[in-house]
């Protein structure tokens, strides 16, 4: 029985969530951190909560070599002193594709979030170099699962409310949408294979599909006729300037509207290789989809 000691950041995030089970289906003992308060319990799991000022009161009387990071990797630099006193020579950082298909996005929050990825990519790579830590990034695609991703789960819930979904063009750019189970197991997997290092990968869903495609399987997932209705770009744009004033609709763009006919698509043919990584095609599951009251 593995009882090797595993620290996990952004524990209570959508991939840290499905990581975190998998550590513990596979024996595990994992000290478990979150800016958020759980309520959650297991013999396996020791929680700790990173307070507000991004200091951890935390003591630090055990050591653990070996962590992952599911937590948005640009809030990692804050937490370097706590992994060195925790005394890290592995970890395993969550990134995205983003990084590479938003850098030249006409929006700024777009292309913000972008160099946020670039930047903290980079001051992984410098940070584990200087102190001798191996370390592997992974950069997914299209996350969803579970209603609670930002970008399946947004379709769904814009389709209940309003009947149909707004497309530009004809919405033929190509995606991949990768479930965040599977996300989960390639980090359990990069985590353990332990002759790599300092790589980095991409990881794919299994299904390569236009957006069109993507928005009809989450109408076919509700059980409803797909309505898609293609609306010209200036009107788009006029109609999430209204949608923006609802908070659930506050991140929407025009640049989400301009991707729709663009290919965001990439290789994890190494991550499949050398990390085991085995993606499922897009089928959406009832447990897929947001809540009806969320």
């Amino acid at each position: 029985m593995n009882e090797q000691q595993v620290g996990l950041l952004g524990a209570t995030s959508l991939v840290g969530e499905c990581l975190l089970q998998q550590l513990i289906r596979n024996h595990y003992q994992v000290t478990a951190f979150s800016r958020h308060p759980t309520a959650q319990n297991h013999p396996q799991v020791t929680w700790q909560q990173l307070n507000a000022t991004k200091t951890a009161n935390i003591q630090t009387g055990q050591e653990i070599p070996t962590w992952v990071c599911t937590a948005p990797i640009w809030v990692l630099s804050e937490y370097f002193d706590l992994l060195l006193a925790y005394g890290v020579r592995r970890i395993v950082v969550l990134s995205s594709t983003s990084r590479f298909t938003k850098d030249t996005s006409f929006d700024h929050n777009e292309r913000k979030v972008a160099l946020q990825l670039i930047e903290g990519e980079e001051l992984v790579q410098k940070w584990a170099t200087t102190h001798g830590i191996k370390w592997i990034i992974l950069r997914p695609t299209l996350i969803y699962g579970y209603g609670r991703d930002k970008n399946i789960a947004e379709i769904a819930r814009f389709i209940r409310r309003f009947g149909f979904f707004p497309i530009f063009g004809s919405a033929r750019g190509l995606r991949q949408p990768i479930h965040a189970e599977d996300v989960a197991s390639a980090c359990f997997y990069a985590l353990n294979t332990l002759n790599l290092t300092n790589r980095c990968y991409d990881l794919t869903g299994g299904e390569t599909l236009p957006y069109r495609e993507v928005v009809k399987r989450v109408f076919e997932a509700l059980d409803r006729t797909p309505r898609i209705v293609t609306i010209p770009l200036r009107f788009f744009q006029m109609a999430i300037g209204g949608l923006r004033w609802l908070p659930r609709y506050r991140h929407w763009t025009a640049a989400m509207a301009e991707r729709m006919n663009r290919d965001l698509i990439f290789d994890s043919s190494d991550a499949k290789r050398e990390l085991n990584f085995s993606p499922r095609p897009f089928k959406l599951t009832a447990e897929d989809l947001p809540s009806q009251n969320r």
